[in-house]
């Protein structure tokens, strides 16, 4: 009972841990928890949010350390710009790879996480290390490349009703757009939306690589411009790994990563209080995680079964 209430306090037992500590570390989640659903809802196995999030955090340091002077409603929307535009460069080097050599985008995009992490550390290393050349990490943002907090008093920044506004975006897209509803049967079967339905599979299929990108890249540029002003290794801690279990608790609904995001970003918070106030192991918030994800996924199999056991036809799914 100790350890349940150190974890309820730590996520929203105040406002300053609701606003400033379970919304902040969902705020990443929303990001790139949208990238994969997005994603996923076009059968697309983008599992590379981790480096995309990871080089559009670099570019967008690099806006931030070259817009010294420059006014915060110049610097902040470069920086969206260039963490945006680095997600999607690195997701389209996985979509080049699958449309002219026939490779599978699970592997390309978990190779490429390592290929960014590495970069990652010899920027830090190398050409956006601090002055000193004593810390592998680059210098302190200027405060004009600080995204403005979005409550007086709490950490919550800009970053957060991006997320928000962007989830909904898709939604709104994805539902009511022809361009979704292509996503949407490229989705269910490429090979009969490409032959029934006229749809350029390839193409609809690149872009959302580079749309799904662009999210995951948005969450770097919202961590280093919202929550740490620099860029340094083990920015993130596996944010894009999180986000696999985001979308599917959400069921590949963007709407619903929004409330998966809060419950993952809670999680986070409360498992941190709870090893403080409680002395109980923080890992144990990522055995719920774990075992919240596999029963979504056992309820959401069980559900495409008829009553006498027969799977339900994929046409006869609602």
């Amino acid at each position: 009972m100790d350890a349940l209430l150190a974890l309820w306090d730590g996520a929203f037992g105040s406002s300053y841990a609701f606003w400033s500590a379970t919304l902040v570390r969902a705020t990443p989640l929303l990001f790139v928890g949208l990238a994969v659903a997005v994603a996923f809802r076009a059968n697309v196995l983008n599992i590379g949010a981790e480096g995309q999030l990871v080089v559009g955090a670099m570019l967008a340091s690099v806006v931030a350390l070259g817009g010294a002077g420059a006014p915060r409603l110049l610097v902040v929307p470069a920086m969206m710009v260039a963490g945006a535009a680095g997600g999607a460069v690195w997701a389209g080097i996985a979509a080049w790879l699958r449309r002219r050599f026939g490779v599978l985008e699970v592997i390309s995009t978990i190779l490429l996480n390592f290929v960014a992490l590495a970069l990652l550390s010899w920027a830090v290393r190398g050409p956006l290390q601090e002055p000193t050349g004593v810390y592998p990490q680059s210098s302190p943002f200027p405060p004009s490349s600080h995204w403005p907090f979005l409550l007086t008093g709490q950490r919550l920044h800009l970053g957060f009703a991006l997320g928000v506004g962007l989830a909904l975006l898709a939604w709104f897209l994805l539902a009511r757009s022809a361009a979704g509803f292509r996503l949407r049967l490229v989705g269910a079967g490429a090979r009969a939306a490409r032959s029934a339905g006229g749809v350029a599979a390839e193409r609809t299929i690149t872009r959302v690589f580079l749309l799904s990108g662009a999210c995951a890249g948005l969450a770097g540029a919202s961590e280093v411009g919202g929550v740490t002003w620099a860029l340094y290794e083990g920015l993130s801690p596996g944010y894009g790994y999180t986000a696999i279990a985001v979308a599917l608790l959400a069921r590949l609904d963007p709407r619903w990563v929004i409330v998966s995001a809060v419950f993952f970003g809670a999680l986070d918070a409360g498992a941190a209080a709870m090893q403080r106030d409680a002395g109980v192991p923080s890992v144990v918030g990522q055995v719920i995680v774990a075992t919240v994800v596999l029963l979504v996924l056992a309820s959401g199999a069980a559900r495409d079964r008829l009553p006498g056991g027969r799977r339900v036809p994929a046409g006869e799914r609602g």
